[in-house]
């Protein structure tokens, strides 16, 4: 399913699998249970997966984003849901890959909820996913690197994401480690 996103969104082609690998860094970083990092693992590499109902154009427009087609991009958590909330996992995949937009201080989206009202699994999501996003290529920018996203996700600890999250991935690069290698 993941690779169905790939053919439609080629500058994102890798990157489930890439969030994958370092959520799952993170989620043993944490020392989670490793059937709870298995689910976070399925979770990541389906994160993005309701970006089929985005249309091609809008994930491959080189310039800013309209209102009306950044809220396209917006549904695609709600998209993604729709698609697995009945698919039996053992783990919650469909409400983490819904929440995996969510920030720590109730400004992501689509709910806006805040703290613990967001699963682990999609707090982890949320920091691997800035920081895969930010140290690659995007039609309209270049790579920001991977300085500039362990940077963003330290400016905003305990605000946007998850302290023990953020420490965790920190720790990972900290020690020379890159889940990407």
């Amino acid at each position: 399913m993941a690779k169905v996103v790939e053919t439609r969104d080629p500058y994102t082609a890798g990157h489930q699998e890439r969030v994958a690998r370092l959520a799952i860094a993170i989620a043993r970083e944490m020392e989670l249970p490793e059937e709870q990092v298995r689910g976070v693992g399925v979770a990541a590499v389906l994160h993005d997966l309701g970006k089929i109902d985005v249309p091609a154009e809008i994930l491959s427009k080189p310039s800013r984003l309209k209102d009306k087609e950044y809220s396209l991009i917006q549904d695609h958590c709600n998209a993604g849901y729709q698609i697995l909330k009945n698919v039996d996992f053992p783990w919650p995949v469909a409400q983490a890959v819904l929440q995996h937009h969510e920030r720590m201080d109730g400004s992501g989206y689509p709910s806006g909820i805040s703290g613990d009202d967001i699963l682990l699994e999609s707090r982890i999501l949320a920091v691997a996913d800035v920081v895969e996003a930010m140290s690659s290529h995007r039609p309209y920018r270049p790579s920001l690197g991977l300085e500039q996203g362990l940077g963003e996700i330290t400016r905003f600890r305990g605000k946007g994401f998850d302290e023990t999250v953020v420490d965790a991935c920190l720790a990972i690069f900290a020690r020379g480690e890159s889940p990407w290698e």
